[in-house]
């Protein structure tokens, strides 16, 4: 191709990202001016205004605040679950309430290769579930409590375990310790408090914590005398057993499932914690999103009503700025800047107000797994904060999207004669 031709292409070329670069600046200095000065209108319209930001922080608030809860609940197990201590269930089994196990069974699987030992003995707990009636403090109605008996090695496999009050108790005796949970939550578990459960009048000697896990929601006592009380026999209904690594997992499992005296299911106990939630997570989410759906619907509706106020506050203004050359698009975009703002503000406001309502409290809520109370904190995570946040840009987009656009097709003749 001759020299000349190629120049004269290029030239062309550079006319082009020219003419475009500057109209691109154009539009976006028009973008940048009618929102401007529509920011600027937004102190005269501070009543409409203000309803659509309570309206969006309403919204964000209650959404927040319901998913605090799984993400609470959530919290309680994973804190539960490590990966180097395994359960042992029989098999078949879903929980612990479905479950059993003998005492030659429960030996079995402690001897098992893998399992970390002390002094010769395994740390290894079999362990009895039962499920008491304890009132709660709040409103004095039975719940669902669980109370376990627990080997004498059960501190051992959990991670962060401590008595905060009174003393362990004494194996062979009818004295249990509460974990804080549930301490805080139920009547009657103080320390020097009595509990009438079986055939028993069960002492209460401790409080214990553990970090937060499932385990502070429970009750623990001597599993052989839990035994007697509720005329269980020699059985168990689970094995908790620390591995020597995590890696271990596999050598341990494929121990227990090839011995013909053992038909048993095996999880790490982060995993075991994780099936168990997940129906309540998955309710809780789907609450919490039917909800924010619902109440998203009339914010939005809110929302529409103050842009279409805004926009029909100021007909002529816009009508204007078409007239003086001002394209759609600046109109439009401006429109939708103004309610995405108002979202943004009424999003932040709704996410400070669940914290500060939500976040730390105290509550129970039924674990369908094991058809017992699980005690935990409401926790509102700051990516519970920045969903909400997006949620809130969202519906100040919907709610701008129809008065941006009625506004940049209104004829300009017709908005020039508007009053």
């Amino acid at each position: 191709m001759p020299a000349g031709r190629l120049a004269g292409l290029a030239a062309t070329r550079d006319f082009c990202h020219g003419l475009l670069a500057a109209m691109l600046f154009s539009w976006l200095t028009q973008v940048v001016g009618v929102t401007a000065m529509n920011l600027r209108s937004l102190p005269a319209r501070r009543g409409p205004s203000l309803v659509a930001i309570a309206g969006i922080a309403g919204v964000v608030a209650v959404l927040t605040g319901i998913l605090s809860i799984r993400e609470g609940f959530r919290s309680v197990l994973e804190l539960s679950g490590r990966d180097d201590v395994a359960i042992v269930l029989r098999g078949g089994a879903t929980s612990e309430m479905s479950s059993g196990l003998s005492q030659e069974q429960a030996r079995l699987i402690a001897d098992a290769p893998g399992v970390v030992r002390a002094d010769g003995e395994p740390i290894a707990s079999a362990e009895l579930y039962v499920i008491v009636d304890v009132p709660l403090i709040t409103t004095g109605t039975p719940a669902n409590v669980p109370l376990r008996g627990v080997g004498q090695h059960a501190a051992d496999l959990r991670q962060d375990f401590r008595i905060v009050d009174g003393r362990m108790f004494r194996p062979g005796t009818s004295e249990v310790v509460v974990g804080r949970g549930a301490a805080l939550r139920f009547a009657g578990l103080e320390v020097g408090q009595t509990l009438s459960s079986g055939s028993v009048e069960w002492d209460v000697v401790g409080i214990f914590e553990d970090s937060g896990s499932v385990a502070e929601s429970e009750i623990w006592s001597d599993a052989v005398v839990l035994q007697g009380a509720y005329n269980r026999g020699t059985t168990y209904q689970s094995a908790r057993v620390l591995l020597t690594a995590a890696s271990e997992l596999a050598t341990f499992v494929d121990a227990l499932t090839t011995d013909p005296r053992l038909n048993v299911r095996v999880f790490t106990e982060r995993d075991y914690y994780v099936e168990q939630s997940s129906t309540l997570v998955t309710l809780i989410d789907i609450l919490g999103q039917t909800i924010a759906l619902l109440m998203g619907l009339a914010a939005v509706f809110g929302a529409l009503n103050t842009m279409y106020s805004a926009v029909s506050g100021r007909t002529r203004e816009i009508a204007t700025l078409c007239a003086l050359g001002f394209g759609a698009a600046p109109v439009v975009a401006s429109v939708l800047v103004e309610a995405m703002l108002l979202g943004a503000i009424g999003g932040t406001a709704g996410g400070l107000i669940a914290y500060v309502g939500f976040n730390g409290v105290h509550a129970s809520t039924m674990n369908f797994a094991s058809f017992s109370q699980v005690t935990f904190a409401f926790l509102v995570t700051p990516e519970l904060l920045v969903q909400g946040v997006l949620y809130a840009l969202a519906l100040g987009f919907v709610g701008g999207l129809l008065p941006s656009v009625r506004a940049a097709r209104l004829p300009i003749t017709v908005g020039l004669r508007a009053s």
